[in-house]
């Protein structure tokens, strides 16, 4: 694993069958780094991502985090993994519609044993930096999309990860609140020093990103640096 990468993936191979899905895929994310990972449908983002977050083993190549090999690693010890070091932002929020807002927040630290009076201060601190501040006791149905979005990227940075892996997380969102959600996620992921690794379609999102993958067939066809490095 690079000294200064945070997440690393080396020569990942995954097959279903007969069908390649990756092809020799290399990626290093560092800490407070953004990375875009973009394709057509079917190239192979979201099986990277799975492999990167240890949620499916790839038939060939390393996965490391944190200086931890992961994809060595048994599913007990990766879904303690995925708890404690990494963070996920999904296209619908995936919030919990029976709790509040705050409690959405605090699941992660409560699940890793946190005292629940602990665990939802800390999450209360949270709601201020993204602007949805008032709206701690508010259900998931009570929410805009931007706003559930902004309580999402709460959950996902509030036990302090390693990595935050966002899947298409502007997708049911308009360009505005968009626009706004991801200068959310790319500005907390550098100033908190995780790395952020965002799978999308659009090239708006991938712009705001310091650096762009893009996958084609299971292969990387480029590693260009992003409009925002460029400048």
């Amino acid at each position: 694993m690079p000294v200064t990468a945070v997440l690393s993936g080396r020569g990942l191979g995954k097959r279903y069958g007969v069908t390649t899905v990756l092809d020799r895929v290399d990626i290093d994310v560092a800490p407070g780094d953004t990375v875009a990972v973009t394709g057509p449908s079917g190239s192979g983002k979201s099986t990277l991502l799975h492999c990167l977050a240890g949620i499916v083993v790839p038939d060939e190549g390393e996965v490391w985090l944190d200086g931890e090999r992961v994809d060595r690693l048994s599913e007990s010890r990766r879904t303690a993994l995925r708890r404690d070091r990494i963070g996920f932002v999904f296209q619908f929020g995936q919030l919990l519609p029976e709790l509040p807002a705050v409690e959405n927040v605090a699941l992660p630290l409560m699940l890793a044993g946190a005292r629940r009076g602990v665990a939802l201060r800390r999450a209360a601190d949270w709601f201020g930096p993204l602007g949805i501040d008032g709206l701690q006791d508010r259900r998931p149905g009570q929410l805009s999309g931007g706003q559930e979005q902004r309580v999402a990227i709460a959950r996902a940075l509030v036990a302090g990860p390693a990595v935050v892996f966002a899947d298409e997380p502007t997708g049911a969102l308009d360009s505005v609140a968009g626009g706004q959600v991801m200068d959310l996620l790319t500005g907390l992921a550098v100033d908190t020093g995780a790395g952020l690794v965002v799978v999308t379609h659009d090239a708006d999102v991938a712009a705001r990103c310091h650096h762009t993958v893009s996958l084609r067939d299971g292969r990387v066809v480029a590693g260009a640096l992003s409009t925002q490095e460029a400048s």
